[in-house]
């Protein structure tokens, strides 16, 4: 896989592994300040649901960091874009329901990475 392609999808780890913490550990602290456009009295009730979402997030970087791990280039391809086409999808979903950002957050670096991998 060649370096852009890499760099792309370490890039997208990265998100996803400041969302885990976000989500896991941080919810009731850092949160209110990432989610404004939610009320500050619902992320202590919300910080079990938060949690599982940070768990999905971390088995989308596991998976991603698990792609550029692997030797054989096409096994390493097609694992990567599995992946990253999983946070493409979700970033399309978070941003059509929770706010048009994610759509900038988590999708567009997915399809760049994505499209680095097939391009190369």
């Amino acid at each position: 896989m060649p370096l852009l392609a890499k760099l792309l999808i370490g890039f997208v780890v990265l998100i996803h592994l400041y969302i885990v913490w976000l989500e896991m550990f941080a919810w009731t602290t850092r949160g209110p300040k990432t989610f404004r456009s939610l009320r500050a009295d619902l992320f202590e009730p919300t910080k079990v649901l938060a949690a599982n979402q940070g768990l999905y997030n971390g088995f989308l970087a596991a998976g991603l960091i698990w792609a550029l791990l692997i030797t054989d280039p096409a096994w390493s391809r097609n694992v990567a874009s599995f992946f990253l086409g999983c946070v493409a999808v979700a970033g399309l979903y978070g941003a059509a329901t929770a706010g048009p950002r994610i759509l900038f957050v988590q999708t567009v670096p997915a399809l760049l990475a994505l499209a680095a991998v097939w391009l190369a």
